[in-house]
């Protein structure tokens, strides 16, 4: 069994009247494959055209020697639950930062309670209610999705060789299955999550969906959606999405203009700027290709050849283009979730993977979009 199970203090005192449990402990299966789609003409890149597009890792807790000693099991516990509400903190790894903050204010505002962007006592309690434990015992099942599993060439031109851009191994597609990050995996388990295999089991943050029922969805489309555990109810339905510069943060609002989730997204740079004002998103496109167009993007040759890259989670975009009616623009993933909010794009704005889906999930095509500083 992984060897440090996940505890919450503030579950502890507060979980039993909440109507709660601290840990579950049963195998679960996933599964999920992959699916070409419509291409995205888009301006998503920056300084070469590697997976990663220009994206760095963040300086603190770069690397693969996390201790469990390093995850405020509060915060862990807190951001499990902030992703199921829908206010997500981005990748769940038991930190406090900016993305926590500003969950905890988008969730504190949404439920009336005061916005402090603090885990304090009515914050915690409301959380709660969900009855969530932080983790779950889960065993590793074979899955179609994002694999076989492949190197990613830096090289343009040898991506456009591929037929898909997976994972590179399962290590990388667990972590991202859990909204998570392949440090907190080593956190969380030791060596077991490094050298993770199939039938392997290990202790994951708790992002399981109460259903499996995806409905409108077939095919790989509905595999996709359950391997990244996305709920197929997305909850209260928005119908317009505000999305601050100044802030890093996705709202979604209802026809109430009620606050009912939110993301923190990439907005832009210096010499790409967030097209600020008010647009549509007129349609959706689930794992895309994607045309790289070296002559958009202001750090990159021109005499560099246009490409089709193939779709996959590790393609620039990511598992879904949300198309916008300003040219070259839209709202896709990323296969580097754990940057969402810290570096910069060409304009257009990146998710995780995982709040992609789900956004597509709250609001439908044609959805109103106003981008502000």
């Amino acid at each position: 069994m992984p060897r440090f199970p996940i505890l919450s203090t503030f579950a502890a005192a507060i979980a039993l009247s909440a109507g709660g449990a601290l840990m579950i402990a049963q195998p679960a299966d996933a599964q999920a494959s992959k699916e070409a789609s419509e291409k995205p003409d888009a301006t998503e890149a920056k300084t070469k055209p590697g997976r990663t597009y220009g994206s760095t890792a963040l300086d603190e807790g770069e690397g693969n020697e996390r201790k469990m000693e390093d995850i405020d099991n509060d915060v862990f516990h807190a951001m499990v639950l902030l992703d199921r509400a829908n206010f997500s903190p981005g990748v769940i790894d038991g930190r406090s930062g900016k993305n926590f903050e500003w969950a905890l204010k988008g969730y504190q505002e949404a439920n009336g309670l005061e916005v402090t962007g603090r885990l304090d006592t009515p914050t915690r309690k409301s959380l709660l209610k969900d009855g969530r434990a932080p983790t779950r015992f889960l065993r590793i099942d074979e899955t179609s999705f994002g694999s076989p599993h492949k190197e990613i060439p830096e090289d343009a031109e040898e991506q456009a060789e591929m037929e898909a851009m997976p994972y590179e191994n399962l290590f990388e597609e667990v972590a991202e299955r859990f909204h998570t990050t392949s440090e907190t995996l080593i956190a969380l388990n030791g060596d077991k999550a490094r050298n993770v295999e199939i039938g392997t089991v290990l202790q994951l943050p708790n992002v399981l969906p109460s259903s499996r029922d995806y409905g409108d969805l077939e095919g790989t489309q509905r595999d996709m959606f359950n391997a990244l555990n996305v709920q197929p109810d997305g909850g209260a339905k928005g119908t317009r999405i505000v999305v601050d510069e100044s802030d890093g943060q996705m709202r979604v609002y209802d026809n109430d203009d009620k606050l009912v989730a939110q993301f923190p997204v990439t907005t832009g740079s210096e010499n790409d700027p967030l097209p600020l004002g008010k647009w549509k998103v007129q349609a959706y496109s689930f794992l895309p290709p994607f045309h790289y167009q070296p002559d958009l993007f202001w750090d990159v040759d021109d005499s560099e050849e246009s490409q089709m890259l193939p779709p996959g989670p590790n393609g620039p975009v990511g598992v879904a283009w949300l198309d916008l009616t300003k040219e070259h623009y839209g709202i896709h993933g990323t296969p580097e979730p754990q940057t969402i909010g810290y570096t910069e794009s060409h304009g257009c704005l990146r998710m995780t993977n995982w709040d992609v889906l789900t956004l597509s999930r709250i609001l439908d095509e044609g959805f109103e979009a106003e981008f502000v500083a």
